[in-house]
């Protein structure tokens, strides 16, 4: 097996960020190219110093996500085929930031507990229970397999100015690269 490779992140408001993912086919056991892709997913994750990371934002549309909310960054939680089972009526709004919109951070409501029942990297079905920035992330990257972006979140005034800024910065580094 070949080592691990940092994936292209999206960024926003690439129209590939709006595509809803397709479940991922368990029946024969992870495939070959999820387990591949669960280890770039990580090496891609962290070398972004992000939280969590969708199939989706490195434009592979499939319910896969990574996350690591720890400090150490070495407790990876792998989720194939993602469901929310329940979720808490409690919410609170906290800044999020997301890895394909690099620099911008805002207020998101979210519901400040849930329990997610998903497929680890082996194939085992389980249920998370999470709270706190666990719970968060989980609900940020599952909107990305939705095709939904934390910034559709924020007024119609502030995603103008987040796609005016995003263009921008797409700009800079295109003539840098040149």
């Amino acid at each position: 097996m070949s080592s691990p490779q940092i994936l292209p992140i999206l960024h926003y408001p690439d129209p590939r960020l709006h595509k809803v993912a397709k479940p991922v086919d368990l029946a024969a056991g992870v495939p070959k190219h999820i387990q591949a892709l669960i280890a770039n997913m990580l090496t891609t994750m962290y070398d972004a110093q992000g939280i969590g990371l969708a199939a989706t934002q490195v434009d592979v549309h499939e319910r896969l996500i990574v996350i690591d909310v720890s400090e150490e960054r070495n407790a990876p939680i792998v989720l194939i085929n993602p469901n929310v089972t329940w979720a808490s009526a409690e919410k609170q709004k906290g800044d999020e930031g997301c890895l394909s919109v690099p620099g911008i951070y805002d207020g998101v409501e979210r519901s400040t507990s849930v329990k997610v029942s998903a497929a680890d990297e082996h194939g085992q079905v389980r249920e998370i229970s999470a709270d706190g920035l666990l719970a968060v992330c989980m609900q940020h990257e599952m909107d990305h397999l939705m095709g939904k972006v934390f910034v559709e979140y924020l007024s119609p005034l502030k995603r103008t100015r987040i796609k005016s800024k995003m263009a921008k910065l797409e700009r800079e580094e295109s003539s840098s690269r040149k």
